[in-house]
């Protein structure tokens, strides 16, 4: 038993937790539909996982979970950063489609008025609707005021952040030297309880358990119904923070021990499951919003072999780890076909038997064949926005680059150490857009557009016919 399994032990089973006793554990379940469980990082790297290639995180439960599940290797967010990535994974459609994106500012923030609206259908909502159980815990960053929060979106109960970790802060001249300190009451950050503020600023250094704890408790007070919980972790974004139990222990430094408690959750998750005896019949999806955040240099985590970061367009902005876990039913491998965060809410509706809202475009696809081993996706592109406007697209093996920017700017100084300062971040428009063979080149270095012009008039069609069916609406991340 590990230390940070013993410290918890007790905190685990006891009745205000809503441990289950052994007779309602053996209770009959007339509702067969599958559970769901969506476990969400904040900007890990898809390097930062040992079963993707990191030499020095230790991630046993989440490299088990791939070997009895699905490794994803094509796998992509909605956006490179966090608001938008979390509308796209909620309502299965791009981010410009609800004003959840901009060219200014591209995520909320706690001076902002706007919020995921109301006209949105989440896949807590759709699945709500139809008798599931529904939490929402972590990181939300949709919308702070009572109107956007989860309650407001199908999600019956809430316990988390409602933005970014590093946001209200108390000096604005603090930097991130915070990073080893490791002082949580240099963020104002509200831990929310349903709609009510319970703790201001939240003690970040115990969050990643906290979060644990309440997962664990809904699995077992909803065990005998079907559910879904979204478990949306704070970590490991700027600032890092990690319990007690896990300083120090890892050989990747201090963002590594943030990744192994991490992991230390998904078993615990995945132990309550079947100590509840609904593993079989419980689809567990483990991702990130969005690439490492490479301005924070160690402290920001990797993408591997791939190119770009958290912010950008280029792979490693976009392409994360992922993992599928439904022991009945998946049929256990790697998967190398493209797939997105938004083709979770098709998915999610088709396995548990919900329609789909009919009266929106969606642009997700149903990846049950995927799952199942039955047959293939109908994805055969993908959509690289930063704010409104499109950058780059992939359609099949090979993707175009029409825009390029660096992520966040170039920096003069060690951001941990000193402050950071932005040079010009101008955005480069290309005559002749990049083009590389992701399948043969992941790290975007051999620009192939010479070769193949006639891929790149496909994919710049491909671009134009989308752009001219995306109807405006009100941004909501500009309103204050």
């Amino acid at each position: 038993m590990d230390n940070y399994t013993k410290i918890l032990t007790g905190a685990f089973c006891f009745a205000a937790l809503g441990c289950t006793t052994d007779a309602n554990r053996e209770k009959q379940r007339t509702d067969d539909r599958p559970n769901i469980i969506i476990i969400f990082t904040d900007d890990q790297g898809y390097g930062d996982v040992g079963i993707f290639g990191h030499p020095t995180i230790s991630t046993p439960h989440l490299d088990q979970m791939a070997i009895e599940g699905q490794k994803w290797t094509s796998f992509y967010t909605a956006a490179s950063v966090s608001t938008p990535s979390r509308t796209g994974l909620l309502t299965g459609r791009l981010p410009v489609r609800s004003g959840m994106c901009s060219d200014g500012r591209r995520v909320l923030f706690p001076d902002s008025k706007g919020g995921l609206p109301q006209s949105e259908i989440t896949i807590a909502t759709a699945l709500k609707n139809v008798g599931y159980r529904t939490a929402a815990i972590g990181k939300w960053h949709l919308g702070h005021l009572p109107e956007f929060l989860p309650a407001s979106h199908g999600f019956e109960s809430y316990y988390g952040i409602p933005y970014s970790n590093d946001m209200d802060k108390v000096d604005p001249a603090d930097h991130f030297t915070l990073a080893e300190e490791e002082r949580f009451e240099a963020y104002n950050v509200p831990l929310m309880r349903d709609t009510e503020i319970i703790e201001r600023p939240a003690d970040q250094r115990n969050i990643t358990r906290r979060y644990t704890e309440e997962a664990v408790a809904k699995i077992r007070e909803y065990s005998n119904e079907p559910f879904f919980i979204y478990l949306a972790h704070s970590m490991p974004h700027i600032p890092l923070f990690r319990d007690e139990a896990f300083k120090n222990v890892s050989l990747a430094g201090f963002y590594g021990d943030v990744i192994e408690e991490i992991d230390w959750s998904v078993g615990q998750i995945l132990k309550a499951l079947k100590e509840e005896r609904v593993d079989q019949n419980t689809l567990v999806v483990f991702t990130s919003d969005n690439g490492p955040w490479h301005t924070f240099r160690t402290h920001g985590g990797t993408a591997g072999l791939l190119r770009g970061a958290k912010g950008g367009t280029f792979e490693g902005g976009f392409r994360v780890p992922a993992i599928f876990w439904w022991p009945a039913k998946i049929k256990s491998g790697v998967v190398r076909d493209m797939a997105t965060t938004m083709d979770l809410m098709p998915t999610i509706c088709q396995i548990t038997g919900t329609p789909l809202p009919d009266d929106r475009v969606y642009d997700g696809y149903d990846l049950t064949p995927l799952i199942t081993g039955t047959g293939k996706s109908e994805r055969d592109y993908v959509l690289y926005y930063r704010g409104q406007q499109v950058y780059a697209a992939r359609k099949g093996n090979f993707k175009a680059h029409f825009i390029t920017q660096n992520e966040y700017g170039t920096q003069t100084a060690h951001p941990i150490t000193n402050p950071p300062v932005e040079l010009h971040n101008a955005p480069t428009y290309h005559d002749v857009p990049l083009l590389y063979n992701v399948s043969i080149d992941p790290s975007e270095k051999f620009n192939v557009a010479d070769e193949h012009p006639e891929v790149i008039e496909e994919i710049r069609r491909m671009v134009e016919e989308h752009v001219a069916g995306v109807v405006p609406v009100t941004n909501q991340l500009e309103i204050r």
